[in-house]
Order: structure tokens, then C-alpha cells, then sequence
């Protein structure tokens, strides 16, 4: 272990099944202070096992905060966290803070830009266009800044300016300051090599269906919408898929580790190409 002064807030990013959540409890029951959640999943009520939220007694020996905390229908947006981390920043307790959402850290460490809430009309007519004409609506410098294979940030940008009539390049210029810049801040990315991490999703997964992931599936069915933020949980849509009889069981698992595996590949990118700034630790050191 590093060593953490006390008094000092720390984030933790990483990839899924790295061990960060086991790192911060660590550091939380070593030095004090209160783990805080830093992962878009996590935030519903709806999903424990599948986006591998602390369980009720890990929840119940430390503090936590901003877990499974807004409903499977809620509108909830990094800005939502901001606001909420806000207040945990003034409160008694160091925090922790610990995910593996890139954009909440950027945006806590480096400013998020005041863009107004995308009207639910927009957002429809948004999740009713192919990929490529999203991209094609986009001005140009917002194209060149953002990642055009991933259908969640296309669709945000093209929101934004479909909705305020200026581009998500120049929103984001005019950022104001962060929150908590990263000089004031213990700031530690975990980079695990491929091999070691897909080796532990997999674990991960089985581990997640004999404790349950199913049954909380079969609890969502009646729910299910495949467009809401909260149906993004890893595994998800292949296991009501098999509830619904379009998949075998087997088929289900195996696509839900082959997609939990490739969303840990998007994490590091992310992680590797924004965090070069962020003191690294590779977890399979410690195994």
C-alpha cells in the first residue's frame, strides 16, 4: 500500500473487476473517511449484482455513499453526481471516491460545462437515428474531440446541439473550474495487463450468477425499457434476453462476459489515454 495522508481525498479509477471497491474499503478501514461511488451503473436501485455494487454488509460495516441510490427510471447525469459529490466534499468525512467512469472523474477534476438538460423529445428523436447520421450532425470540432464508435457520447453530443444550437466543443471551452483539481487530490489508476483482468471478469460473472444475477434479471423483465441508462448494466440485456427465450442460458453468460470484456477494454483506453497524469498500480502485483 502507498502511503495516504488522512486528510487527503483520493480516486481510485480502473477497470471493471480490477479490485478498486476492495481498495478503497481497504483505505477507508485503515484511515477513515467514506467510499463514494464514481460509477454511472452503480447509481440504480434496480442492479446490485450485475454492476457489482458493495453488498449490504459491506455497505453496512463502512460508509458509502451514492450507491443504488436513484431509480431504474430516473433521469441521472454526470451533472446529477457532481452536485451530489459536492456536498460529500464539504461534509466531515475524506472521500474515497472510486469507479470506473472516466467522464465523472474528468469532469470532477477538471470542470464540467453548464449544458442544459437535453428536453425528452430531443433525446426520442435522438434513439430513433442509425449511428452515422448522428455522426454527420455533428459540428466539426466536437467530431474530431470525441470517440465516434461509442453511440452513448455520439448521441449526447448531438443532443447538445440539436437542443442548444452550439456544439459540444465549445460548451466544453467554456468550463468553468473543477470541483477538486487533481494537485489537491491522491489520484490512483489501476491498469491490470488484458490477460490477468478478462481471467478475472469471467470469474467475476459465474460468481455473479450463483449469487443471484438471474433472479435479479427476472425481477426487472416486467420493467425492462432496452433504451434506459440503467438497462446499460453489463450482462443485462443477454440475460433477459434468455428470459425471454431468444438465447440458451450458456449463450446468455458467455455473451455477457464477452461484453463485460470488451467494456474493461474501453475503460482502459479511456484510462490509459486521459489518466497519464494519475499515479498507476497494477493490481495483479498483489494477487
Amino acid at each position: 500500500m502507498i502511503d495516504i495522508p488522512p486528510d487527503r481525498p483520493v480516486l481510485i479509477a480502473g477497470p471493471t473487476a480490477s479490485g478498486k471497491s476492495a481498495l478503497a474499503a481497504r483505505i477507508v478501514r485503515d484511515g477513515g473517511g467514506i467510499v463514494v461511488n464514481a460509477d454511472a451503473l452503480q447509481v440504480y436501485g434496480n442492479w446490485r449484482i450485475l454492476t457489482a455494487r458493495p453488498s449490504v454488509p459491506e455497505e453496512e460495516a463502512l460508509p458509502h455513499a451514492l450507491y443504488g441510490h436513484v431509480a431504474r427510471d430516473a433521469q441521472y447525469s454526470v451533472g446529477h453526481w457532481l452536485r451530489e459529490v459536492e456536498v460529500i466534499l464539504q461534509g466531515p468525512l475524506r472521500p474515497v471516491i472510486v469507479g470506473g467512469t472516466g467522464l465523472y472523474f474528468t469532469a470532477l477534476t477538471q470542470g464540467l460545462a453548464p449544458i442544459p438538460a437535453t428536453p425528452v423529445e430531443i433525446r426520442t428523436e435522438g434513439d430513433a437515428l442509425p449511428l452515422p447520421d448522428l455522426i454527420r450532425a455533428l459540428d466539426a470540432d466536437t467530431a474530431a474531440g470525441i470517440d465516434l464508435s461509442n453511440r452513448a457520447r455520439v448521441q449526447r453530443a448531438w443532443e447538445v446541439l440539436r437542443a442548444t444550437g452550439k456544439g459540444l466543443a465549445a460548451w466544453q471551452a467554456d468550463t468553468p473550474p473543477p470541483l477538486l483539481p487533481l494537485d489537491r487530490a491522491m489520484a490512483l489508476v489501476l491498469r491490470p495487463k488484458a490477460a490477468w483482468l478478462d481471467a478475472r471478469i469471467d470469474r467475476r460473472f459465474d460468481m455473479m450468477m450463483a449469487d443471484g444475477a438471474l433472479e435479479e434479471a427476472r425481477a426487472e423483465l416486467p420493467h425492462w425499457q432496452a433504451n434506459r441508462p440503467s438497462s446499460r448494466a453489463i450482462g443485462a440485456p443477454e440475460l433477459i434476453a434468455h428470459l425471454r427465450g431468444e438465447m440458451t442460458l450458456e449463450d446468455a453468460v458467455a455473451a455477457g462476459k464477452l461484453a463485460t470484456r470488451q467494456y474493461a477494454k474501453r475503460q482502459r483506453t479511456w484510462f490509459r489515454n486521459r489518466m497519464r497524469a494519475w499515479q498507476e498500480l497494477t493490481p495483479e502485483n498483489a494477487d
